[in-house]
C-alpha cells in the first residue's frame, strides 16, 4: 500500500484490501476494516470525476511551463483521455494554495523555457540517484540569502554533475563490499544533545498527501514526492543531493567545540538529501520518511546538514532540517544537536575576564 488507509468509521488501520470498483475513467480500490468490518473506498482525491494521477500531472505539466491546452494535449497523448482547457484551469486555481509555484511560474517561464526549467542527471552512486535542480527556481528565491551564501551553494549544485565532483566515493570499496554501508549517513549512530524538535504540520504534508496518489508502489514514493515538490511548490530547489563528511570536516567541527563522536566510522560519511528548499533565510533540509511519528532520525539529518555545510563552506546555523511524511512534519536546528550554546557563552566570557 502506497499511502496509509484508515477506516472512515473507526480510524483503524487494521484493514484489509476488497477487490475493486470500476467506474468510466477509473478502477477504485476498495477495502474492509477488520475493527468494524465496514466497507469503503479510496477515491484518492475525494469528489472528483477524474483520476487522481490525470488531476495531479495535469497541474505539473502547467506548473512546468506549459500552456492549459498544451497540458490537455499531453494528458490525451498519455491516459487517451481528453480533458477540456477549462477544467485544468479549474484544476490549477484549486490547488495554487498549495502548488504554490504557481505564484512564480510567470517570472519562471520568462527565465527558463519549460524543457529546461529542470536539471536532472542521474548518478550512478552506489545504486542510481536523479539529481535534479529546478534551474528557474534557484535564481528566483536566491534573494532569500545573502548573495554570498547564495553564492557558494549555486557553486556547489553546479559542481555535482562534473568531473571535478568526487563521485567514486559514492562507490562500494574495492576488495572490501561491506566498507560502504559503514559509511552511509542513514547508518551513522552517535549521542546528541538536547535540543528542541519541533512538531508541527505544514505545506510539506499536504504536497505530499496529493503526491502519494502518483506513487503506484512503495517504491516510488520517494520519486513521486520529489518530482511533486520540485515542481508544484514555491521553495524545493533541489532533490537528491549527494553530500559527504570527511574525516578532516569532523576534526574542523571537534575543534571548534562541536560534539561530534565519530571515531568509530569510516570516512567520508556520503548521503543524498531527499529535498532541498530555501525559505525564510534558511536552507531547510527534508527527508520524506513513511510513518515519520514512530522514527527519529536525527544523527542522518545532522550528518546531512555537517555535510552540506562543510561542502558550501556554510555556517551551520544556515541549516534547518525536518522529516516528515503526510501527516507529521518533525524539524529542528542540527547546530543544536552537536553545539552547545551555554558552553560556547562560557568560552566568550572567559576570554573576555581574562
Amino acid at each position: 500500500m502506497n499511502k496509509e488507509i484508515n477506516c472512515p468509521s473507526c480510524a483503524s488501520k487494521n484493514i484489509i484490501k476488497k477487490g475493486l470498483r470500476k467506474n468510466k475513467l477509473q478502477e477504485i480500490q476498495r477495502y474492509r476494516c477488520k475493527n468494524c468490518s465496514k466497507i469503503f473506498a479510496d477515491k484518492g482525491i475525494k469528489n472528483k470525476t477524474y483520476p487522481a494521477k490525470i488531476i495531479l500531472n495535469a497541474v505539473s505539466y502547467y506548473n512546468l511551463g506549459c500552456t492549459q491546452q498544451q497540458a490537455s494535449k499531453l494528458i490525451s497523448q498519455r491516459y487517451k483521455v481528453k480533458v477540456p482547457q477549462r477544467t485544468i484551469s479549474e484544476w490549477v486555481n484549486e490547488y495554487k494554495d498549495i502548488c504554490t509555484f504557481a505564484r512564480l511560474r510567470k517570472q519562471a517561464i520568462k527565465a527558463q523555457k519549460p524543457e529546461k526549467m529542470i536539471f536532472s542527471q542521474k548518478l550512478q552512486h552506489n545504486q542510481v540517484y536523479n539529481f535534479m535542480l529546478h534551474q528557474a527556481k534557484l535564481e528566483l528565491v536566491s534573494k532569500e540569502l545573502a548573495p554570498q551564501k547564495f553564492a557558494l551553494l549555486k557553486y556547489y549544485f553546479e559542481k555535482i554533475p562534473t568531473q571535478e565532483f568526487p563521485h567514486h566515493i559514492f562507490q562500494p570499496k574495492p576488495g572490501n563490499p561491506e566498507l560502504n554501508e559503514l559509511a552511509r549517513s542513514s547508518q551513522i549512530k552517535f549521542e546528541t544533545l538536547d535540543f528542541i524538535k519541533k512538531e508541527k504540520q505544514n505545506q510539506a504534508n499536504q504536497l505530499a498527501k496529493l503526491a502519494l496518489n502518483l506513487a503506484a508502489t512503495n517504491k516510488q514514493r520517494h520519486e513521486a514526492i520529489q518530482n511533486f515538490f520540485l515542481i508544484n511548490d514555491s521553495t524545493t530547489i533541489a532533490a537528491e543531493i549527494p553530500v559527504y563528511l570527511t574525516n578532516d570536516d569532523i576534526k574542523y567541527f571537534q575543534t571548534r567545540g562541536f560534539r561530534l563522536n565519530l571515531e568509530n566510522y569510516q570516512t567520508p560519511v556520503t548521503g543524498h538529501i531527499d529535498i532541498l528548499q530555501i525559505r525564510n533565510g534558511i536552507i531547510h533540509i527534508l527527508d520524506y520518511k513513511p510513518e515519520a511519528d514512530k522514527i527519529n532520525p536525527i544523527e542522518q539529518l545532522t550528518i546531512y546538514a555537517l555535510a552540506l555545510a562543510s561542502r558550501t563552506k556554510l555556517a551551520l546555523r544556515d541549516f534547518k532540517a525536518a522529516w516528515f511524511d503526510e501527516s507529521n512534519y518533525f524539524e529542528f536546528f542540527p547546530l543544536h544537536a552537536v553545539y552547545e550554546k551555554k558552553l560556547f557563552n562560557f568560552i566568550i566570557s572567559s576570554h573576555f575576564k581574562d
